[in-house]
């Protein structure tokens, strides 16, 4: 139990007192009927800010796949260019070979 109060008191900078005191100010402000109704809302809003983040990882990867195509189109442009010099290397070759 001692381990698992230092892995809270590492990550979240407060220990299980100070959660249990803001846990007792919360039902004193808002009431116990209340703390439900505000513990769904809490949770929508972490789904929205989720979803949010989930979209914006989206575009950025949707933006690095449409760069993917032209790297694909200079690599094969480069290979073709490569082909072409090849040939001309072979017919250079073949044309110092007749003479």
């Amino acid at each position: 139990m001692l381990y698992l109060f230092e892995i809270n008191h590492i990550f979240l900078f407060i220990s299980g007192a100070e959660i249990v005191f803001v846990f007792f100010i919360v039902l004193l402000v808002f009431g116990a009927d209340k703390i439900p109704s505000i513990a769904k809302t809490l949770a929508k809003g972490m789904t929205q800010v989720r979803r949010a983040t989930n979209d914006i990882k989206n575009e950025i990867q949707n933006s690095v796949d449409v760069e993917s195509p032209t790297k694909k189109i200079t690599q094969d442009f480069k290979e073709e260019v490569d082909k072409v010099k090849k040939d001309f290397d072979d017919l250079g070759d073949s044309i110092k070979r007749e003479l």
